[in-house]
């Protein structure tokens, strides 16, 4: 660190003012390398505000908005713009509205809004305000009304078909509408026409008069109204007339007065008209919302596209929206997926210009890595062999003591109970094996997790030669934490258990990657269906200690040496469902 009190020059001596003349050059190049290397640690949306700041924007004119349109479940590609839009908002100690977008009552309903709201909360966020630009319907259409007036817009009575084939290609010219200069009175009087439910839909449309020649096809005219005679779920039938996307969205933006409007990088090249339509309600004095696009989120072996979505539910190959196989978020919370784990993922993944394929891995591994430190560790036998200690007392129980989680001194211990008749895993006993094998064999030792040391005698086997039963011994002075000296004797593996008398059947619901290929839609040739994995749900019944009956649903869990599950809603008072989140270990690291 520096001692600025180095840096006071004085009259008296021009050697040493020369000398802290010197100092303060290197402290100034000091504070610009700091500088710098702060400005390298903003992603290009912060330099973007900083920038903004710097110019004179004012700290609390700063305005965020996460804006969804209603017509589905949110997925994980949507979390990357939730926590985008939200974090900035942390950051600059700024509003962020919740706003709706809700311009086609064809396709949204009340449904969907709910989720979104609970999806978002769910992920830690709040917002300042629940907005909808079905708010501003009236507002728009009082613009719509002026810009007729200006000769920026009118009514067409080409059908939709006719219009796109008008607007060509970039590299060819557009046709312009025959009722392009069509007189500013007609226009006003058909459009009018229009909202009070005299046409029928697809006989006429608004659009703007842009530019028919320009390379930006966002530009031909636009439509900005169509007559559409669907209920809305907040409107009704008050309209007969709704706003397209491009129309109202910015003007919401502008409404709720965003500075910063966030969006993925398909609408780029919507910017243009973005501008242009903000151009013509602009205001000197208010805050002229600025679009900036970041790119999407695609990771491996899932889809986001709700047209697939929905037909990954219409046809049966997953139980709905929330199924744990969806990537969905009410589906990863189902799974087990946790709020923290989600937004750590999309810290790493980081803020990019250009759209990249992100490996499920890295997801996996930021939920793995909050389980770890969270999750309470449970005993549950899954593919179950009949443990029989033959020296162990008929009739007697004991209640061990085992820890909750060795990550958190603070989860603290519970008692399992322990008796002569357990069950451990199958794969975890051999009766032969090599020196590389530190689980059970005939002849060899194993310690029992918060129990015994143990050792297997003998089986028992059925007419095809299956084990049905291990037969082992046990030394009773090597109780875990006894603190006698057979206690404290090393074996190298320990298996967990469950007892026999006390143990509680639950159904295990063991979940797969949904699709066998990393990009399961990026075969235009091939149906993406094809590439459902079809060992992506295993289903079955396990052993777990009793203490499984006193879990919420939606409680984090590691079952010992397996994996990680959560309890199901499907679960019942008389059956238990558990989701596997994630497995256990994975080779994978993350690069940062």
């Amino acid at each position: 660190m520096f001692d600025t009190q180095e840096f006071t020059l004085t009259e008296k001596s021009p050697k040493k003012d020369g000398q802290k003349m010197s100092k303060i050059i290197i402290f100034a190049n000091y504070l610009t390398k700091n500088m710098e290397e702060e400005k390298k640690t903003l992603n290009f949306i912060e330099q973007i505000i900083e920038e903004d700041l710097a110019n004179g924007l004012s700290r609390d004119k700063i305005r965020f908005r996460f804006p969804p349109e209603p017509n589905g479940y949110l997925h994980i590609g949507h979390t990357k713009a939730i926590c985008i839009n939200f974090g900035l908002g942390e950051k600059y100690n700024a509003p962020v509205n919740l706003r709706f977008d809700d311009t086609n009552p064809e396709k949204e309903e009340q449904e969907f809004v709910d989720s979104i709201k609970k999806d978002v909360a769910w992920l830690g966020f709040k917002w300042d305000k629940e907005l909808y630009a079905s708010d501003y319907f009236q507002q728009l259409y009082d613009w719509a009304v002026q810009m007729i007036k200006d000769g920026k817009a009118y009514i067409d009575e080409q059908s939709s078909e006719v219009i796109t084939e008008q607007r060509k290609n970039p590299a060819e010219p557009g046709i312009e509408s025959p009722f392009r200069n069509r007189p500013i009175e007609e226009s006003l009087n058909l459009f009018e026409r229009m909202k009070n439910g005299e046409f029928e839909e697809g006989t006429m449309s608004l659009r703007a008069k842009i530019d028919m020649t320009s390379p930006n096809m966002n530009m031909r005219d636009p439509v900005m109204y169509r007559i559409l005679k669907r209920p809305h779920h907040r409107t009704g039938t008050t309209w007969k007339i709704y706003p397209m996307y491009d129309w109202a969205h910015g003007e919401s933006d502008y409404i709720e007065q965003i500075s910063h409007s966030l969006c993925s990088l398909e609408f780029e090249n919507h910017r243009p008209l973005y501008d242009w339509y903000l151009d013509q309600v602009y205001t000197e004095g208010t805050i002229r919302n600025k679009q900036r696009e970041f790119a999407r989120m695609n990771v491996t072996y899932m889809i986001t596209s709700k047209r697939k979505l929905q037909r990954l539910v219409a046809e049966g190959v997953v139980t709905g929206w929330d199924d744990p196989r969806m990537p969905t978020v009410s589906g990863l919370r189902r799974k087990g997926y946790t709020p923290a784990a989600i937004r750590n993922f999309i810290e790493k993944v980081g803020v990019a210009k250009r759209e990249n394929l992100i490996d499920i891995q890295l997801l996996e591994f930021c939920v793995r890595e909050d389980l770890n430190k969270t999750a309470k560790r449970m005993m549950v036998v899954m593919n179950p062999v009949k443990l029989i200690i033959e020296n162990y007392p008929e009739g007697k129980e004991e209640w061990l003591e085992t820890e909750n989680n060795p990550e958190d001194e603070n989860a603290g211990m519970r008692k399992v109970p322990f008796s002569r008749e357990l069950y451990i895993e199958r794969e975890d006993f051999k009766e032969e094996a090599d020196k590389k094998f530190f689980r059970l064999k005939l002849g060899g030792e194993v310690r029992l997790k918060s129990a015994y040391i143990i050792k297997a005698e003998r089986v028992e086997k059925d007419e095809n030669g299956e084990i049905t039963t291990i037969y082992a011994t046990y030394d009773e002075k090597s109780k875990s934490g006894s603190g006698t000296e057979e206690s404290l004797r090393k074996v190298k593996g320990t298996l967990h258990w469950v007892s026999a008398n006390h143990a509680l059947p639950v159904e295990a619901r063991v979940y797969d990657r949904l699709f066998t290929t990393e990009q399961p839609d990026a075969e235009k040739e091939t149906d993406f269906l094809e590439f459902v994995n079809p060992e992506s749900l295993k289903v079955v019944t396990a052993y777990a200690e009793p203490e499984l009956k006193e879990v919420k649903v939606g409680e984090p869990l590691q079952f010992q040496r397996i994996g990680y599950f959560t309890k199901d809603q499907d679960s019942t008072d008389s059956k238990l469902v558990f989701n596997r989140t994630v497995t256990l270990k994975d080779s994978y690291k993350p690069e940062n």
